[in-house]
């Protein structure tokens, strides 16, 4: 079985940057946990199910969980991590 291409921006986004981008909207209020378990689960619904892959920004804006604004937050909070 194939698996379903990635989105470039997708591609370089590693499971463990993942798991830290829900720690870091978890603890800075901007969803909930069973917000952010919520959006993991969907995100690997869609993986199993050979749709295409999505952020966990993603689904959470998609959602109305969570703003552009929080999300750009996040990511600086994880540019940390990658230095």
């Amino acid at each position: 079985m194939e698996r379903p291409k990635r989105r470039k921006r997708d591609e370089s986004v590693t499971t463990d940057l993942c798991h830290r981008f829900g720690a870091i909207a978890v603890h800075k209020g901007f969803v909930t946990t069973e917000e952010m378990k919520a959006a993991v689960m969907e995100q690997l619904d869609d993986d199993v199910s050979g749709r295409e892959h999505r952020l966990l920004g993603s689904i959470l804006y998609d959602r109305g969980l969570i703003t552009d604004h929080q999300i750009d937050t996040v990511l600086l909070e994880l540019k940390k991590y990658l230095k």
